[in-house]
């Protein structure tokens, strides 16, 4: 196991999760699961844990009860090369969900995501801050973040 591995808590709905997740990112599997034990009640025989592989990604998704809720106060950042890349997983992750400015995304679980090209790191630092500036005057404008777009504020055109 990585030293570091995100856990997402659930209220009941691990599973269902993170077999959605594996169904969208490539180099993705279920590794295993874990169940409650006899001595939790009504939740004996429930999942309790899954941990999988999300692109390479080790995760753990935990089914903890409803006490449990996500906010964008966390958010899983994908590195994108394409629009095409963008697009898709934009699609998928927000189907269910809310598409919301600047690349963000809630899924329908309520996990948040941030769908973002590659280029806009290198862009939103580079050393001339007027191009950086139009860049990312340009991301806030956006739902979904459009490369084409972002080319065009970083060349001033």
């Amino acid at each position: 196991m990585p030293r570091i591995t995100p856990h997402l808590v659930f209220n009941d709905q691990a599973e269902e999760a993170a077999k959605f997740y594996v169904s969208i990112f490539k180099n993705s599997a279920i590794l295993n699961k874990t169940y409650y034990t006899d001595n939790v009640g009504a939740m004996a025989g429930a999942v309790r844990t899954v941990r999988f592989h999300l692109d390479g990604q080790e995760m753990i998704a935990v089914n903890g009860g409803p006490s449990f809720t996500f906010s964008d106060g966390i958010s899983l950042y994908v590195n994108c090369e394409t629009q095409e890349e963008i697009d898709e997983l934009w699609e998928k992750l927000s189907a269910g969900g809310v598409k919301e400015r600047c690349g963000w995304l809630r899924d329908r679980y309520g996990v948040y995501w941030q769908i973002n090209p590659t280029i806009s790191w290198e862009m939103v630092n580079d050393p001339d801050p007027e191009k950086a500036l139009r860049v990312m005057d340009a991301i806030d404008g956006m739902t979904k973040i459009d490369i084409e777009t972002l080319k065009h504020a970083y060349a001033g055109s």
